[in-house]
């Protein structure tokens, strides 16, 4: 009968404690990896944009010529976005640029890759950064470590994103921005263009 009424005992207690849960609570992703979701989720899409920022004196775009953003390769841990820039007078395209998402445990990689025509690298190609800081689901810095101790203050990229919204992406210095481009992301384009250059 004692053991009985201890058995009895037992079970009451763990009944008014609670069972052990059998299966933990799934961690809420980190920044970085909300933001690279959202790029992921663009895969397949394309994207107009246009120049909204540039320093003064700075003439590599007009502001005029239409921007494609292409959200084309893509895997659970590397995306591959090309940027195609209309080339106005030429009435030509400069498919040169694809930039390059990396996931790792800690953080996101930014490579700039860029190639010539004929598919060959550019004599400057592949220069990038690691993401700073936490961020945020919307928006990651990515750092040069190059240009930010020539200079003395903080140089890199900012890239933005809000789904059905826009997609932004541009340099900084300190805290503003110094070059930028927005692209629509309420609409995918109904014509893809093709592949960039160096990436058949």
């Amino acid at each position: 009968m004692k053991s009985f009424l201890i058995a009895l005992l037992s079970m009451l207690i763990l009944t008014s404690c609670g069972q052990p849960e059998s299966e933990e609570t799934a961690a809420e992703p980190e920044p970085f990896e909300q933001f690279y979701n959202a790029l992921a989720e663009q895969c397949g899409n394309a994207y107009p944009g246009g120049l909204t920022q540039e320093p003064e004196g700075d003439e590599m775009l007009t502001g005029t010529e239409l921007l494609v953003v292409h959200f084309r390769e893509c895997d659970e841990n590397q995306l591959k976005v090309p940027f195609h820039i209309e080339l106005e007078e030429d009435e030509d395209w400069d498919r040169s640029r694809t930039w390059i998402f990396t996931k790792h445990d800690d953080g996101l990689e930014l490579r700039h890759d860029h190639r010539e025509r004929d598919g060959s690298e550019d004599e400057v190609t592949m220069y990038g950064g690691f993401s700073v800081g936490e961020g945020t689901a919307i928006r990651q810095e990515f750092q040069s470590v190059e240009r930010t101790e020539e200079s003395g203050i903080f140089r890199g990229w900012r890239i933005e994103i809000v789904p059905g919204d826009r997609y932004t992406y541009g340099t900084i210095r300190g805290e503003e921005w110094s070059w930028r481009v927005d692209f629509d992301l309420s609409e995918p384009m109904e014509e893809l263009p093709p592949a960039p250059w160096g990436h058949e």
